[in-house]
């Protein structure tokens, strides 16, 4: 089973500002409360993220490698994260409005272990409104 979010997120900010926050993927990780730690390649920008999840055949993190597969600055980036446990993929699209720019979110989780969808169909909207908190927070 594969697990699908969208979700949109209106900013009364530039896009540039809310670019400068989603295409860094030191804020994705942070947002993000299953990842416990992360590490991004200065150079390749490329994040590895260790991730807990509370699911019974997972007794310690997995690595997740991702990476920016497609970017158009400042409107849009897609990444991809792989590991043994699950394959994620997110997709930002910024989109300038009237009063400033709105923020189209879509993750999709397909897990390789039981329980990582069933988590993740459970979480992934509170996941959502972590990285939409930090974002506001960054704004303020």
């Amino acid at each position: 089973m594969t697990v699908r979010v969208r979700r949109a997120f209106e900013f009364d900010v530039p896009p540039e500002d809310v670019w400068k926050f989603i295409s860094d993927p030191r804020n994705r990780a942070e947002a993000i409360s299953v990842v416990e730690r992360y590490e991004v390649d200065p150079e390749t920008n490329e994040a590895t993220w260790h991730v807990s999840l509370p699911i019974p055949f997972l007794s310690s993190t997995a690595k997740v490698e991702t990476k920016d597969v497609e970017v158009d600055p400042p409107r849009f980036v897609r990444f991809v994260g792989k590991s043994s446990v699950m394959r994620v993929t997110g997709e930002h699209t910024i989109e300038e409005t009237e009063t400033g720019c709105r923020l189209r979110n879509e993750f999709v989780v397909d897990g390789r272990v039981p329980g990582v969808e069933r988590f993740f169909k459970r979480n992934l909207d509170r996941e959502l409104e972590n990285l939409e908190a930090a974002l506001r927070d960054e704004l303020e």
